[in-house]
Parts: structure tokens; C-alpha cells; sequence
């Protein structure tokens, strides 16, 4: 496989027709290297339309889904980021490279380990990654940016309340088969304003309280 024309292909096929047209985040893609970020047994799939396996059931999202997340997000240099869902750390790296700081949590260990590992290797030394369930908000400390990379019922008052006035949050949530990926930024200590971007329909997050659908 010849990596850079398939990451070429993998932009202008996949990613630029899905409205990812900042040119910044379609730079950054050849930047931080995706194939870094795969785990070895799905190398081949490192460029392809498809959720990757990762360890405990987790996956990594298809590559147009995180680079239109980094594109409406528009992160600044200044800015603080909390990711909930590591994975295998490639949006972690993704939004370090546009981000003051990155804090990024993960409920898996060996997910953890792997993380630190890729960001290690891609000599990135703006990202923390702590273990723990984030799916419910992680400290008391606020960002200006709270990315959630897996879906939620209902984003939790708690992931809400961690935003700074003025910041965003990129989430999914609903139930399936049709869920929303919003932008929702603070405008104020007690308003918020959402803008629906897409419907899609993925896994929910590891930890996220998953709603029963038993029918009565």
C-alpha cells in the first residue's frame, strides 16, 4: 500500500466531499499520521470508511466523522480541550496539534496504554490521558472545548456545567438508528445554544449509562 496516496485518497474522497473544507484540519490530516494510531491487526483498514476495533469493544471513528468534529469545533491555540473516550488517542493528537492543552479520559486500560504509547511515538507532549469513566464530567476544572467521542442518551448536566461561558461542546446523543451530532456552545452561566450538524448512528460511549428498550 502506497500510505500517502491513500491518505491523499482517503481526504479527497472521503473526508472533503463530507463538507470538511477548512483547509487547516484537511492539512493537519497529513500532519498527524492516522496509521500511527491503528492497531497493527487493522493496518490495512487505517485509511478506510470504517470504525476500527479497539480493545474492550471500543472503535475509532471513521476518519470523516473526526475530522468534521476538529473542523466545527475550530479549536484555538489558546484553548483548553477535555475528551471524553481516548480510544487510541488519534483525536486526542488531532486536537493537540490545534489546542493549548488536551485532557482526555478513557475507561479502558489497555485503551489508556495504547494512547500514551501513539502519543508518545508522534512526540506529542500536550496531551494527559487519565483513566477513569468520564462519561458523567471529570473534576471540577472547566475547558473552553469538551469533545465526546462516542454517543450519550443525554449529555449529563455535569459535561454541561464543564464548559467555560463562551465554549464548546461536540457531542452525540439519541438513540438509534438516528442520532444527532450537535455543537453546543455556553452563552452565558444559565444559556446554551445547539446546532444540529448531522444525524448518524454510532456506539455509545464505554461507561454511558445505556437506555433499555424493552417494549411493554
Amino acid at each position: 500500500m502506497n500510505i500517502e496516496q491513500a491518505r491523499f485518497n482517503m481526504i479527497e474522497q472521503q473526508i472533503r466531499p463530507w463538507n470538511v473544507l477548512d483547509q487547516d484540519v484537511l492539512d493537519l490530516l497529513h500532519v498527524v499520521k492516522r496509521e500511527q494510531f491503528v492497531p497493527a491487526a487493522y493496518q490495512s483498514l487505517a485509511f478506510a470508511d470504517v470504525e476500527i476495533p479497539l480493545p474492550g469493544g471500543d472503535v475509532m471513528l471513521a476518519p470523516k466523522f473526526e475530522a468534521r468534529i476538529l473542523q466545527e469545533l475550530n479549536v484555538k491555540k489558546h484553548e483548553t480541550v477535555l475528551e471524553i473516550g481516548t480510544g487510541s488517542g488519534y483525536m486526542a493528537a488531532l486536537l493537540a496539534h490545534r489546542a493549548a492543552k488536551v485532557t482526555t479520559v478513557e475507561i479502558n486500560q489497555d485503551n489508556k496504554a495504547l494512547a500514551e504509547q501513539n502519543l508518545a511515538k508522534a512526540a506529542i507532549g500536550n496531551v494527559k490521558v487519565e483513566l477513569g469513566n468520564g462519561a458523567a464530567g471529570w473534576g471540577q476544572e472547566q475547558y473552553d472545548v469538551v469533545v465526546v467521542s462516542g454517543a450519550l442518551e443525554v449529555l449529563p448536566e455535569a459535561l454541561l456545567k464543564q464548559v467555560k461561558v463562551g465554549g464548546r461542546i461536540a457531542c452525540i446523543t439519541g438513540q438509534p438508528p438516528v442520532m444527532e451530532f450537535n455543537i453546543i456552545t455556553r452563552m452565558s452561566e444559565t444559556a446554551y445554544n445547539t446546532v444540529k450538524v448531522f444525524e448518524t448512528n454510532i456506539r455509545y460511549l464505554a461507561g454511558a449509562p445505556v437506555p433499555s428498550h424493552f417494549q411493554f
